[in-house]
């Protein structure tokens, strides 16, 4: 295994005020599989409307999600070529 990898997160956040709902899709690119991460961030009536809270907090959510499946894919990839049941932590 020689040379460098370059893998890209594209974090796509998407505002709907008439629900109060921010919501993120994080793309990780350059890995196989295509590997998506979800995240939303609600804000109550009674919060100020702060919409870099809302955009962190859904994008914090949509690669916590992408991270998951990310780790999901490396221990099915352990599992395909120990033959043995693999638990990896993150």
């Amino acid at each position: 295994m020689a040379g460098a990898r370059t893998w890209t997160v594209e974090i796509t956040i998407t505002e709907h005020e008439d629900e109060r709902r921010t919501h993120a899709a994080a793309v990780l690119r350059g890995v196989r599989p295509y590997l998506r991460g979800e995240g939303e961030a609600y804000r109550r009536p009674s919060d100020r409307e702060v919409p870099e809270v809302g955009d962190e907090l859904a994008a914090a959510r949509a690669l916590a999600d992408l991270a998951s499946k990310a780790l999901d894919v490396a221990t099915g990839d352990v599992e395909q070529f120990s033959h043995r049941h693999a638990r990896l932590l993150a």
